[in-house]
Parts: structure tokens; sequence; C-alpha cells
């Protein structure tokens, strides 16, 4: 695994302070190594691999609880996979994940074959070092096919990918047009000749309530989405993530977002401003009682009118 690093305008670099587990995988390029840190997450995440206990806010990790309460890896890939050989009948091997977070998406591309290789990028550091210990030093030799990059997103990939997405919505960090339009241009000229981005997106009358939702994990607690303010006028938008456990502990702001609540047609005007020529959704099917979503995505010019839904907007070099 290689691992990158620059300064940003939000955050320092990252710490010379690195776990053993993750220095014996990674390799060091150009930099500071790092040796030893969604939004509304509706959709039904794939279950990941459970810790062996999780019963108090004190001895939690809000990484692996994140992961177990929100991410879905698997599902995720199979429909990027699907979009991308659909297109362009063949398979994507190079693959980025911006905002990587903890690399866990990227994590599960690398393991699939010596032909897959990614690169993530997050200006956090301390998360991408949890990511490294974590979910790449047990994955053996496939740890060399990453690359981390603490850089900021609008920063050119070291190899054009066939495949880049921007997940859980943390694209909705730029407030100002201007700024999403920046990221989007610097995706298209990033991407291969016939590279494919993937966004998603959540929306309907719910998204701008000021409401919590709660949903029991499996795993022994509850994670609680706070969708805390809305401003109307600007679509600023504060949301925190809390998680509460059976012991009656809580571990409250876990996470925190500063974002600006995008509309669909917002995002898909700026893609095609952008540069892109084709832009595509995706649209979430219901189960047999009409009221929960199947996990299954299918493209549709003009969606379904729902209080609340999550989309896939597909871009098209």
């Amino acid at each position: 695994m290689t691992t990158t690093d620059s300064k940003t305008r939000n955050r320092s670099k990252a710490s010379a302070d690195t776990p053993k587990k993750a220095a014996s995988a990674a390799r060091v390029e150009g930099g500071t190594v790092i040796r030893r840190k969604a939004a509304k997450r509706r959709a039904k995440p794939k279950k990941q691999a459970a810790p062996r206990q999780i019963l108090s806010a004190k001895g939690a990790d809000k990484h692996v609880l994140y992961q177990l309460s929100v991410q879905s890896p698997e599902e995720d890939m199979k429909f990027l996979k699907r979009v991308y050989k659909s297109k362009r009948g063949r398979d994507a091997k190079h693959f980025r994940e911006d905002f990587c977070g903890t690399g866990l998406f990227a994590s599960h591309w690398v393991k699939r074959g010596k032909e897959f290789t990614a690169e993530g990028f997050d200006i956090c550091p301390d998360t991408i070092a949890w990511g490294i210990e974590h979910n790449f030093a047990q994955i053996g030799d496939a740890a060399e096919r990453m690359t981390f990059h603490v850089r900021d997103v609008r920063e050119k990939s070291h190899r054009k990918p066939d495949l880049r997405a921007a997940q859980n919505f943390s694209y909705f960090v730029f407030k100002e047009r201007s700024e999403l339009l920046e990221y989007a241009r610097s995706v298209y000229e990033d991407l291969a000749k016939d590279g494919v981005f993937v966004m998603d997106i959540y929306g309907g009358p719910d998204a701008m309530a000021e409401e919590t939702e709660e949903r029991k994990i499996d795993e022994g607690f509850m994670y609680v989405w706070d969708q805390h303010r809305y401003w109307p006028a600007t679509g600023e938008y504060k949301a925190y993530i809390h998680f509460q456990f059976k012991d009656g502990t809580e571990m409250r702001r876990a996470f925190t977002y500063d974002w600006r609540l995008w509309n669909l047609t917002e995002v898909v005007d700026v893609l095609e401003e952008a540069g892109f020529p084709e832009v595509e959704t995706f649209w979430e099917g219901t189960d047999k009682d009409g009221e929960s979503g199947n996990g299954i995505y299918r493209k549709s010019r003009r969606g379904e009118n729902c209080d609340a839904w999550v989309t896939y907007i597909v871009g098209y070099k």
C-alpha cells in the first residue's frame, strides 16, 4: 500500500505515529507516511464482520460502529460493476474512491484480484490511518494495490481511473455551486477517456425535516441519524450520527456533518456543465409490501416521488 500526503487548506500533514501493523503493509512514496481517524443512511446495509462485543460507549470504536451501520461495500460494488460493464462491455480495473475515509470500499475492490487497483482521497489522516490498520493490514498482498492520498478530492489521481465514486453524500461538503462545479470538472478531466463517475444523493420531504431516525443494529447497538438543522434559504444542513447502547450509555455526535443539501436536478445540471455528455439516475425499487427499499436500482428518467429516497447519479465521459 502506498500513502502520499500534501498540505490542504483544512488539514495538516499526517502524524508520524504509525501502528506497526500498518507500517508492515505500507510502502513510502513521496511525502509523510501514515504510520499510526453519509449522511442519511436509508438503504439497508449489508452486515459486516462484527466486533467481539459492543456493550458501552466507553469501549466502542466509532469507525467500527459506522462501518457496521452505514456502509455496504459489497452491495455498492455490485451496482458500480454492473453500471460500468453494461455501458463499456468490460470490467473496470482501476477505481478511485473520493472522500474515502477508512477506505472500506477500496479494500473490497483490490481483494478481487491482481488486476484490480485503487486510489483513495481524503483530507483526514487519522481516519485513513485507522483504515490502513483495520481494513488493509489483514488483506495481505492486496493492500499493495491501494494508494491513499491525504489530499483534496479535486486533485489528480496517480493513474486515470476507469471508475470513480463519491459515496455517502460526502460531496455535500461543497456549499457553493462554484465549488461543486470545480469538483465535477476535476473529476471529468481526471477520468480515463471512457471513465464513469458515480455519486449517490438523497432527497424527498423527509430530507428537509429536523428530526431523528433510529435503527437497531444486530451487533447490539442503536444507530441514530440526527437531522439537526436545515436552513431552506441557503440549503445549509447540520446533522449528526449518535450511537446508543444496551447499557444505557450513548456516544453522542460521533460524526458531525456540516453540509449543503443539494437537489438532484442541481447536481445533474452541474455534471452536464462540467462536460459529462450523458448523465443517468438510478432509483431503488420496493419490496412486496411497497414500503421498504429492495436494494435494486434501475435507471429512470423521472424517478419516483417518495417522502425519502436514495438515488445514484452516473456520469459517463
